[in-house]
């Protein structure tokens, strides 16, 4: 294989693609001189393939310069992002060479090297890489130039080196570049991550997509056709196309929902491109609504099925109009309909129209950044920022009908947290659509929700598995760290026997100084006692327990008359104003059974609630554990 010839094609190419993006002549130069640097450091080094490794920093600076846009230091950036990590070159060279901005971005793509890693080597990689957007994204649009290439090249690696960067692809970088907007680089990120990590399964849902197309095709084109022709009568400058989804797309709704390639629903998407809005003194979205009026004209529309992202774009700046409308061989047909410009933007979201969407992204990357640095979440950093920014968003809404911007999967719970950090910890209950639901339940687009508020706090642990966005999950870690501290400075309160404010206990003195509490009656206490009777604390009080609510079950046994649950359930909240948790109640042969929770502070309040309800009529058993 003639080597030279290679590069010397592909530096050709490099440059002409730079001649063409009208930069000064300084601006030139200085990418000559980059690629001066970068191969006289690079010209011993070969990569896996045996090629030249000068070839693989000349397509990073052809993606940089040609697939996403970028200027001229950039464009050297990439010539020389892998000159410090792999040869004897320093940043302080390069900056006294190029300057501070190339060196900048230079220094954040260099993996750092170290005895000991934060948390692992990929984990601190993807924090620099994270942290770097304090400074530039353009940082981050460099290491996902870099990403591509080395996806596009991933034959010549090992097997298990294949699947370590297909899978850190999967996982980081195509979500990543998803959330900025690059449509185009995320897809193939997608696909050739999943022809890596389960190349089986790569190309038979390959071989299914163009089976499907190819005996689809006619029946495609004929129900476009006369789409096309409505438009152009109305004088409307469009194009109608039907693409496939990509392969990842659909491997990824199979799995999700458990299902065979033959029963996905969309296997095709319809592009409906307009241009000529402004020719015809409209707006883009009334251009948009047009075409939408048009073409569900002609097909019957699935009912509920327009969903739009003209006025309220996704946080990528990704904007359409999608609908379904009834195909010619009995299937829905998936239409997008859209600009030309809104395409364009589709494809470099994050380059353009940067006040409208991605910086307010970025100032909450950088919020979150910082507000994990300093509480040092290590073990949960890339779960915490990938769940709050890599899924796709929705807008709900407060009562007001200030609009609230969350991810896909959202509960009510990360709605009240991100109103504010009290509202989701004194969070009872959610009126959603006017609809009593639980606090866990997980929100749609457009849904109007109100918060359901008291002021003792019932948060537990289960929870954290019902949030993604990072502010709830931390204001939930923060809540009950606090809690826990309150009963943990001195006292670990036995998890089998659960003593409270008011019960007769006993105190075990542990290695750590702190005391462990029960009840006198516990049989793990009485078999420390016999075993370990050195360890009893002499005087050990309860008091620090006092305002704190604990979960205690009660079952009623009763004769079906006179209301009674009714009664019961006023007695609790009416009455002693508590808290009542789960509650359940059967009745066979008109012997009813209730079981339920109460909150409750102290054992006066289980002795007054237990008197109470004793008291009534027609209750026959009770007992609290």
């Amino acid at each position: 294989m003639d080597y030279e010839k290679m590069v010397s094609d592909a530096k050709k190419e490099l440059f002409d693609c730079v001649d063409k993006r009208g930069f000064t002549s300084e601006e030139i130069d200085r990418v000559h001189r980059a690629y001066d640097l970068a191969e006289e450091a690079h010209r011993p080094q070969r990569r896996k393939s045996g090629e030249p490794y000068i070839l693989h920093p000349i397509a990073v600076a052809m993606i940089v310069a040609n697939e996403i846009g970028l200027g001229a230091n950039p464009i050297c950036a990439a010539l020389l992002h892998d000159v410090v990590e792999d040869t004897d070159h320093t940043v302080k060279e390069i900056r006294e060479m190029f300057g501070e901005d190339v060196a900048m971005l230079v220094n954040v793509v260099t993996k750092r090297k170290a005895d000991k890693y934060e948390t692992s080597l990929q984990v601190d990689n993807y924090k620099q890489m994270l942290q770097s957007i304090h400074y530039d994204i353009r940082a981050l649009l460099l290491k996902l130039a870099d990403r591509l290439h080395n996806m596009r090249t991933l034959d010549s690696m090992l097997p298990h080196k294949r699947l370590k960067i297909a899978s850190e692809t999967d996982y980081f970088y195509a979500p990543l570049a998803n959330r900025l907007g690059l449509y185009r680089i995320k897809t193939e990120l997608e696909n050739l991550s999943f022809r890596y990590r389960l190349p089986n399964e790569y190309d038979e849902v390959k071989g299914q997509i163009a089976r499907y197309v190819k005996a689809h095709a006619d029946a495609a084109e004929a129900w476009m056709a006369p789409l096309r022709d409505a438009l152009e009568r109305r004088g409307i400058e469009a194009t109608v196309v039907c693409e496939p989804r990509s392969a990842y797309s659909i491997w990824a709704k199979m799995q999700e929902d458990s299902i065979a390639f033959s029963e996905v629903e969309h296997i095709r998407i319809v592009h409906i491109v307009y241009k000529n809005w402004k020719q015809k003194q409209m707006s883009e979205k009334e251009m948009a609504l047009l075409v939408y009026s048009i073409v569900s004209n002609i097909y019957t529309e699935k009912p509920g099925s327009m969903n739009s992202y003209l006025d309220v774009s996704k946080d990528n700046n990704y904007r359409s109009l999608h609908c379904k409308l009834m195909g010619n061989e009995g299937r829905w047909m998936e239409v997008h309909i859209a600009s030309s410009e809104m395409r364009r933007i589709a494809n470099i979201g994050c380059l353009v129209e940067r006040e409208h969407g991605v910086d307010r992204w970025i100032e909450n990357f950088r919020v979150v950044l910082k507000e994990i640095a300093e509480q040092g979440k290590n073990g949960g950093f890339m779960e915490d920022v990938r769940s709050t920014f890599y899924e796709d968003d929705i807008y709900v809404f407060t009562p007001k009908g200030k609009m609230v911007v969350l991810p896909k999967g959202a509960t009510a719970i990360d709605f009240a947290f991100e109103i504010h950090n009290k509202v989701g910890e004194q969070m009872k209950f959610a009126v959603i659509n006017d609809k009593l639901c639980s606090a866990k339940t997980v929100l749609r687009k457009g849904d109007r929700v109100r918060i359901g508020t008291d002021e003792v706090p019932s948060i537990d642990k289960s929870w954290l598995d019902s949030v993604v966005t990072y502010k709830a999950r931390n204001g939930i870690r923060r809540f009950l760290n606090h809690q826990a501290n309150k009963v943990n400075e001195e006292f670990l309160r036995c998890p089998v026997c659960k003593p409270i404010f008011g019960d007769e206990i006993i105190g075990f003195k542990l290695s750590d100084g702190r005391t462990e509490v029960h009840q006198c009656h516990c049989r793990k206490a009485i078999e420390k006692a016999a075993q370990s009777g050195d360890c009893i604390v002499e005087d050990v009080s309860m008091a620090q327990f006092e305002q704190m609510a604990f979960p205690i079950h009660f079952h009623v046994k009763s004769v079906n008359k006179d209301q009674l649950l009714l009664t019961i359930v006023s007695l609790i909240s009416d009455r002693m104003a508590l808290s009542l948790g789960n509650l359940h109640s059967t009745i066979v042969d008109d012997i009813v059974s209730t079981d339920f929770e109460v909150y409750v502070h102290s054992h006066s309040e289980i002795q007054e609630l237990k008197d109470a309800i004793a008291a009534l009529p027609n209750v026959y058993g009770l007992r609290s554990y």
